[in-house]
């Protein structure tokens, strides 16, 4: 066998010409349409030659097929030196799919570059494809009440892709983050998935500690990863679900109004005590600043016999005090420390400040001086 032999696939129909060889046990075989099929060299018949005036063998009479279509050799450079095998491969192989890969699951992924120099490494950031479905996806990122679009490109099943290396510097302009997802397969059927919208915070923070990045399954080194659909659900959405949260304040509350009314006093007899022992509101040194802590640990002596729907609206109810007791000092700001937790709180003084107090400013507290849970409010 050589090369500008016709064959044709023994365990398939078609064939070819003889383009070139792979090492001794594969051929390429070109096919009408120009593509180069590697194939092994037992699983084809020559079925027409050429050389030095040897008959020509046709084996479609022993196999019972008919005799294959004339394909023209392939032409020749001028140049003496060209060879067929030194042209590039454009089979491309199917993908393969995996058990249980149906379900989506993709991960936005950081990867420290040097993890001995923690403080000063470089990072890059992959988009992570953890199912059988092709995604086209688009990385945001927030710029005021706007936002900007940092990367998008398709990535195929099972894979990885790389996004951007980045610094430490960089990690402000990445604080509010958006995903978006459309999952489909190609050349074949498939359910149809829904869309993928997920927003979500990067804390720098992190980026500094070596325990934020953990040994996974898709990379060598630790890797920081932020799930954006696991197993068909999407990432819980950085929004306040309005009857979400109003379910779980008054889960458990009786429906009487006037034991509503008694559970609500004693709330406020507890404010009041909180207030009488000094726990809240406390002052930082800066004396333009009001700070007011609303862990449960720290507004509470115990907890013993309250529903975490109670707990919220105790606290709750001392966001609402603090902001009435200062609404007449005009640009006083007021730091609440809520952590951060399952959001839960954070979320609810939120809806507060978007609908109840709406005149009022606020935005995301010094990280340096409250860490990332806490929320300056700004009477106006």
């Amino acid at each position: 066998m050589k090369i500008g032999d016709k064959v044709r696939f023994l365990s398939e129909t078609g064939g070819g010409t003889v383009a070139g060889f792979q090492g001794k046990n594969i051929v390429l075989v070109e096919d009408e349409d120009g593509f180069e099929i590697p194939t092994p060299i037992n699983e084809v018949v020559v079925v027409e030659t050429d050389d030095y005036n040897i008959a020509r063998v046709h084996t479609s009479a022993v196999l019972g097929m008919q005799k294959p279509k004339s394909v023209e050799k392939p032409k020749k450079n001028d140049d003496d030196d060209y060879d067929p095998a030194d042209r590039p491969i454009t089979f491309k192989a199917p993908v393969e799919e995996r058990k249980g890969g149906d379900a989506l699951t993709a991960f936005l992924a950081f990867v420290p570059i040097d993890t001995r120099q923690m403080t000063t490494t470089p990072f890059e950031s992959y988009f992570v494809n953890d199912s059988n479905y092709y995604m086209r996806f688009t990385y945001l990122v927030a710029e005021g009440n706007s936002w900007r679009m940092k990367f998008t490109a398709e990535v195929e099943p099972n894979t990885k892709l790389f996004i951007e290396e980045f610094t430490k510097a960089q990690l402000n302009d990445m604080e509010r983050s958006c995903v978006q997802i459309l999952a489909y397969k190609r050349e074949k059927n498939f359910v149809v998935k829904p869309s993928i919208d997920v927003q979500f915070r990067v804390d720098p923070v992190k980026f500094y500690k070596l325990h934020t990045f953990q040994e996974n399954d898709f990379f060598e080194t630790p890797a920081l990863l932020i799930p954006l659909v696991e197993n068909d659900v999407p990432r819980r959405p950085l929004v306040v679900d309005a009857q979400s949260l109003k379910k779980e304040m008054y889960a458990g509350k009786p429906t009487a109004d006037s034991r509503q009314q008694g559970r609500g006093e004693a709330l406020v007899r507890r404010y009041d005590d909180a207030q009488s022992k000094g726990k809240t509101p406390q002052r930082k040194t800066d004396p333009d600043i009001v700070v007011v802590d609303l862990h449960a640990y720290e507004v509470l002596d115990t907890t013993a016999g309250l529903s975490p729907a109670d707990i919220l609206n105790y606290q709750l109810d001392i966001f609402r005090k603090t902001l009435e007791q200062y609404k007449a000092k005009k640009g006083q700001k007021i730091v609440f420390i809520h952590g951060k937790g399952e959001g839960v709180l954070r979320r609810a003084i939120i809806s507060d400040l978007n609908y109840r107090y709406k005149k009022y400013t606020f935005q995301d507290a010094s990280f340096q001086e409250y860490g990332y849970g806490a929320t300056q409010v700004t009477i106006r």
